[in-house]
């Protein structure tokens, strides 16, 4: 199992839906198999999620997050990990609103060392 706790991400793809953008970042922390992290930068003024991480490194969360609109937004996520030839984790997200527009989009972060 890929061991999240203490890993930073970027960033670096999003749908139009979405609000997460190069300028948040993700700080993750990791118990057992129990994934959380906070959130923020962007149009992001603070964010949560917490979820778990699989037997073969994937990430099952939700999240939930207060924009520069002041509005609380929410949904939940599946990622799925590449290691980088360097050794950083890449994450490839798909997710969904929980909120009234219940869009999906995909997006892709990446761990800052």
């Amino acid at each position: 199992m890929i061991q999240y706790n203490g890993r930073r991400f970027v960033s670096v793809k999003n749908t139009d839906n979405g609000e997460v953008s190069s300028q948040t970042i993700f700080e993750y922390k990791q118990e057992g198999n129990i994934l959380f992290a906070n959130y923020s930068g962007g149009e992001i003024v603070k964010g949560t999620l917490i979820g778990i991480v699989k037997g073969d490194g994937s990430l099952v969360f939700r999240y939930n997050h207060v924009n520069i609109q002041n509005q609380i937004r929410g949904g939940h996520c599946i990622s799925s990990p590449e290691t980088l030839p360097d050794g950083r984790i890449r994450l490839h997200e798909k997710w969904q609103w929980l909120d009234e527009e219940q869009t999906e989009g995909n997006s892709v972060i990446e761990e800052i060392i």
